[in-house]
């Protein structure tokens, strides 16, 4: 035997000394002090929050009248169905109204009306283009795409200004209070966050618990509604296909535009699915209302599945990613997301697939087939609070709330951050610099390694600099899976947000995404252990050491390997901070 050989034999007799790790002294550990009522969120408040029985801010102050949106450039030949939104008090008769832009006027039938009502010469196109009762106007205004100077008059009086610049296509542009203009799509929602009080949630990680979601489609009685990115799991078909055969409703909602295309697996599954009577819709093309339809999550029955995967194998099949999903059946929460999928898929912008697929081409791909282990069982906890948080509407605001509102706590999942000035991170840094412990793990696959691991090292440097409880890393799989995609957060151990929704301005400002926060000291637990085995070695519980005996372990491996293989260190690729 080598000089080498026998000086590893011996590393690893010293390394023995150290003495057996065994459960017992894993036992003897210090075990963390129970949660109190206000660490299991009971006391805190709810940042952001509206519920269904509260009045949406629809109505005008009594007594005003107000011009509240202008959609001057449709997607339509000569701007057809362009429209003035007008708030107007209760029974208010538009006798003796103008709208002008001191060139043009626009008279108003002679109508009774209340709240908010568009005005519009070309009434019967207007009607496509919006759910507001619309009114209409005969007169000379044409409004310009380029920019208008608009009066609401009357009589002699002036009751109403409003003015804007550059009117992009097929968006609407809405003023506030102070009268400053903001384009969106036209048709974007604008909808509240929806708390319910107390319940369960049956929480779940990929691809430990692959059966769940599909388990769940294989129940159903009455609906499913499927919303995604996108879809090629021909298992999830097959549940989807015989729920239509015997007579339940399905409807299935993905995104028309992917950024990679459109696979030929997917386009075979859509054409099966179609052709079982299963109505499937993508989103996009010119009346589309978001960048991209991320959202991906699915209603069945009275409950519904949240997740941060896609329906394909490698995410709800369980084949790859390390992924985050939760059912839930508050009949609030439900409630609001089937209104959010109806407001999606029954606007202009979905498209039916048969109409989509015509002159398309379809990329050739080959589905992720990896064989993972079952570390984490799906587990019933009970929940305080369960929030739906929907993109672009609300969840930029509530999201960032959350992580200011944290005491003790955040742990961060995510396939990648958009760098440092991210909205959600800065919050995560103001946090630290409170004294919150925050640990970011991210994703080392090979599309996201190399960005990554410049975050970590500016992380990690801001961290050192400024002496903050703030670590980052890139996670080590070790065979429990193959990737992060999760997006989720734990906060003060007792608060959880997962769902579609990436660390980057585009999925908070442009994309449809959806997501759940959750509120309760089981289903904060459940979430933090997957992540605490995750951060620690790749997602077995059962490999979690206490650090002093790991690191000892490890050190001794080390040494070992070093002399027996005479391995010289290369750059340093470490992701920990130091």
């Amino acid at each position: 035997m080598s000089q080498f050989r026998w000086l590893a034999v011996a590393a690893l007799v010293v390394c023995a000394a150290v003495g057996p790790v065994t459960a017992s002294a894993i036992a003897t550990q210090s075990a963390p002090a129970p949660l109190n009522s206000a660490q299991a969120g009971l006391d805190k408040p709810i940042p952001d929050e509206r519920t269904l029985d509260e009045p949406t801010p629809d109505e005008p102050t009594p007594g005003t009248t107000e011009i509240a949106a202008v959609h001057p450039n449709p997607v339509a030949d000569g701007d057809r169905g362009e429209f003035v939104v007008l708030v107007v008090p209760s029974n208010t008769s538009l006798a003796g109204y103008r709208l002008t832009d001191g060139d043009g006027t626009l008279a108003p039938a002679n109508a009774t009306v209340g709240g908010r009502i568009a005005l519009s010469p070309d009434p019967a196109a207007a009607r496509n283009l919006t759910d507001r009762q619309v009114v209409a106007a005969n007169g000379s205004i044409a409004l310009a795409n380029g920019g208008e100077r608009l009066r609401l008059r009357r009589g002699n009086e002036t009751v109403a200004a409003a003015r804007y610049r550059e009117a992009p296509e097929g968006e609407i542009g809405r003023y506030d209070a102070r009268g400053a203009i903001t384009w969106e799509p036209l048709g974007t929602t604008d909808r509240p966050v929806v708390t319910a009080r107390g319940g369960t949630a049956q929480a779940f990680v990929l691809p430990d618990a692959p059966g769940i979601a599909i388990e769940a489609i294989r129940d159903a009685d009455r609906r499913v509604l499927v919303a995604g990115y996108t879809f090629a799991s021909r298992r999830v078909a097959t549940a989807l296909e015989r729920a239509a055969d015997r007579g339940v409703t399905v409807r299935v909602l993905l995104e028309g535009d992917p950024v990679d295309g459109i696979s030929r697996r997917q386009a075979d599954i859509l054409d099966s699915l179609a052709a079982a009577n299963v109505t499937v819709d993508l989103l996009g093309g010119p009346y589309s209302r978001y960048a991209f339809h991320h959202a991906k999550y699915a209603v069945v029955d009275d409950r519904a599945v949240v997740l941060t995967e896609n329906w394909k194998p490698s995410g709800t099949g369980g084949h790859s990613n390390r992924g985050w999903g939760v059912v839930v059946s508050q009949s609030r929460t439900v409630s609001a997301l089937v209104d959010t999928f109806e407001a999606d898929a029954d606007w202009r912008g979905a498209r039916p697939w048969r109409q989509v697929r015509q002159g398309r081409t379809f990329r050739r791909t080959t589905a992720a087939n990896g064989s993972y282990p079952a570390n984490f069982n799906s587990e019933r906890a009970p929940v305080n609070r369960t929030s739906l948080l929907v993109a672009p509407d609300n969840a930029g605001r509530a999201v960032e709330a959350t992580l200011d509102n944290a005491t003790e706590s955040i742990d961060v999942i995510q396939m990648s951050i958009d760098g440092p000035d991210q909205r959600f991170l800065r919050a995560t840094v103001r946090a630290a610099r409170r004294g919150v412990a925050v640990r970011i793990l991210l994703s080392s696959a090979w599309y996201v390694e190399e960005e990554n691991r410049r975050l970590v090292d500016r992380l990690r440097e801001r961290s050192e600099r400024e002496d903050l409880p703030l670590e980052a890393k890139l996670v080590d799989p070790e065979g429990s899976f193959e990737k992060v995609h999760a997006k989720g957060v734990v906060v003060d151990g007792d608060e959880v947000i997962l769902g579609s929704l990436n660390w980057n301005g585009e999925s908070i400002r442009q994309n449809r995404e959806v997501m759940l926060r959750l509120a309760g000291e089981r289903v904060g637990s459940y979430y933090e252990s997957v992540f605490e085995a995750d951060w620690s070695d790749g997602g077995d519980p059962n490999r979690h050491l206490p650090v002093g005996i790991a690191a000892a372990v490890l050190g001794c491996v080390v040494i070992a390997v070093l002399v027996a293989r005479r391995i010289d260190f290369g750059e340093d690729v470490g992701v920990d901070p130091r």
